[in-house]
């Protein structure tokens, strides 16, 4: 795996103590380190990495516009995690919706970060630890006070119960069995659901989930 970051952690003692852990691991390499957001932009489009861990609050260009452009330059193959002080950051939500897989708080320990990066880059951020489920749905139910109900388009019941368990945290194997359909269906309901929903990946299914009132902030995730 190649990353990137952390970029803007402050202090830089602290960004500097995670770059070396990091590379402490086998399969994981250090490709750049940024000290705010618009290097960061500028290194991942140079280095194409797997993974970019960036801090939601960075001097010069912020986490947010960071990961937009790094997700949208990249095709969505470089993954961002976000790293924020606080559990209930108001700026977590608007990360994930540009374009961040997950997050995580900055005192995680070691080993947690380590976990959350290996996670991230195999595409499941939003689906790991539960408290990332937890804090996405406080955020959106919050945002969705503000915002009006969408139905789901043109979804059929099928691609419905698939989002509302992609919103619960369920792998597809764990959906097939939940269905008692196949692997290969439920991938072809997840393509077609994301192509009418105009979804990039499973972290803004989720967000369309609890949006649309599929899934209820708080609600049991199995």
């Amino acid at each position: 795996m190649r990353g990137l970051g952390p970029s803007a952690v402050q202090p830089a003692v602290v960004r500097t103590g995670f770059v070396n852990l990091l590379g402490t691991q086998e399969d994981v390499e250090v490709v750049g380190e940024a000290e705010d957001g618009a290097q960061a932009v500028r290194i991942a489009a140079e280095t194409r990495p797997d993974l970019a861990l960036l801090d939601i609050r960075m001097p010069h260009k912020n986490g947010i516009e960071a990961a937009r452009e790094i997700s949208a330059s990249s095709g969505g193959a470089t993954k961002v995690l976000m790293l924020t002080t606080f559990g209930l950051d108001e700026y977590v939500y608007d990360a994930l919706a540009a374009g961040a897989a997950g997050f995580l708080l900055k005192d995680a320990t070691f080993p947690e970060l380590l976990h959350a990066v290996r996670v991230v880059a195999a595409g499941n951020a939003l689906l790991a630890p539960e408290i990332t489920n937890r804090l996405i749905a406080e955020f959106v139910h919050a945002r969705a006070s503000r915002l009006p109900v969408h139905p789901p388009a043109d979804l059929t019941a099928r691609e419905t119960e698939v989002l509302t368990l992609i919103a619960r945290g369920l792998s597809n194997a764990e959906i097939a069995d939940r269905l008692t359909i196949t692997d290969h269906t439920v991938k072809t309901h997840i393509n077609r659901l994301f192509a009418k929903l105009e979804l990039r990946d499973r972290a803004q299914a989720v967000i369309a989930a609890y949006e649309m009132g599929l899934v209820r902030a708080g609600a049991r995730h199995r």
